[in-house]
C-alpha cells in the first residue's frame, strides 16, 4: 500500500495525464499537445529513481527509446520522476546534465528536453507568482520532444512565438483561485 507521499506508478500517470488534460490542453498552454494526446502518441514513463545517477540512466534509456520508435507511434515522452529531484534547486542543476547527455548521444537537433516541476519558479518571478504554473506539474517531469515534430508544429502554428506571452496572460486572468479550482493533477483524495 502506498502512502500519500508515495503514490503508485498508476496514480503518478493518472495525475500527470489529468494535469495535461486540464491545464496544458484545457488552458491551451501548449497548442501542440492536443493532437499527440488525441492520437495516443504520448508515452508516460514513471522512473523509480531516487537519485540523480539512476535518473540519468532512465533518461538515457528513454531518449534512445524515443529515437528508435516511429513518431507516428510515440511522438513524445513524459519521464516522470516523483522520487528524484524533488527539490527545485537540485532539479535545475540536473538540467545541465541533461544537456551533457544530449551532447554525448549526439541528439542535439534531434531531441530536446523541456522541464516541469511542482515548485517551478522562473528566474524573474517570485515563487508565488501565478505565471510559474505554466511549468508546474504534479511531479518533477522531463518532457522529451522530437525536434522535427516541433518544427512541423511551429510551422503549422504561425504565432508560436506568442505562446509564452499568451500563457502568462492566461494564468494572470485565471488567478490563484482559478488555478486551485482547476485542480489539475491533484490526487483524487485531495479533490474530495
Amino acid at each position: 500500500m502506498h502512502s500519500q507521499s508515495q503514490p503508485s506508478h498508476d496514480e503518478v500517470i493518472a495525475r500527470t495525464r489529468d494535469w495535461l488534460e486540464r491545464a496544458v490542453i484545457g488552458l491551451n498552454l501548449c497548442p501542440f499537445a492536443k493532437g499527440v494526446h488525441a492520437k495516443g502518441q504520448i508515452r508516460y514513463v514513471v522512473s523509480s529513481a531516487a537519485n540523480d545517477e539512476s535518473l540519468l540512466d532512465d533518461l538515457q534509456l528513454e531518449l534512445l527509446a524515443l529515437c528508435a520508435i516511429p513518431a507516428d507511434e510515440v511522438d513524445t515522452t513524459l519521464l516522470i520522476h516523483p522520487w528524484a529531484l524533488t527539490d527545485f534547486a537540485d532539479f535545475l542543476r540536473f538540467l545541465d546534465l541533461v544537456d551533457v547527455v544530449l551532447q554525448t548521444h549526439r541528439l542535439h537537433g534531434v531531441l530536446q528536453v523541456a522541464s516541469f516541476h511542482p515548485d517551478y519558479v522562473f528566474a524573474d518571478c517570485a515563487a508565488e507568482d501565478i505565471t510559474n504554473h505554466t511549468n508546474r506539474s504534479p511531479f518533477p517531469t522531463l518532457h522529451l520532444l522530437r525536434e522535427a515534430s516541433l518544427d512541423r508544429a511551429v510551422t503549422a502554428f504561425p504565432e508560436a512565438a506568442m505562446i509564452y506571452e499568451r500563457n502568462l496572460q492566461t494564468l494572470r486572468q485565471l488567478g490563484a483561485d482559478g488555478w486551485q479550482a482547476l485542480a489539475a493533477g491533484v490526487s483524487r483524495a485531495a479533490k474530495e
